[in-house]
């Protein structure tokens, strides 16, 4: 079977990712749905401004695998882990440590 992700994403390629999906709108559209095939088909359609090819489901992919790694660190890090640092911790946490984490941010003020 072929790997769906299909070729490595390149730092640029996840870059650009990160800021079509640091778009409010785009935000706002993937908290409230579960059936995300039309939003992640506008993230791969955006991306392909920036001369990126990829298609909704590799989009989709690399989206749900990124939120997932932020997740892992998160929750390393909230425990008093030093555990490896993830690449783009920053760019992720600016877009999810405020939906994720409500109730850590709260305490951190």
């Amino acid at each position: 079977v072929a790997n769906e992700g299909g070729k490595h994403w390149t730092i640029n390629e996840v870059r650009a990712l990160i800021r079509v999906w640091s778009d409010k709108n785009i935000q706002q559209q993937l908290e409230g749905t579960v059936r995300n095939k039309r939003i992640f088909e506008q993230v791969a359609a955006r991306l392909q401004k920036f001369g990126i090819d990829r298609d909704w489901k590799q989009c989709r992919t690399k989206y749900k695998n990124l939120k997932h790694e932020y997740k892992s660190a998160k929750s390393a890090q909230d425990s008093g882990s030093t555990s490896r640092g993830m690449k783009f911790f920053n760019e992720l946490d600016a877009i999810l440590g405020h939906s994720t984490m409500d109730q850590a941010s709260k305490s951190d003020n």
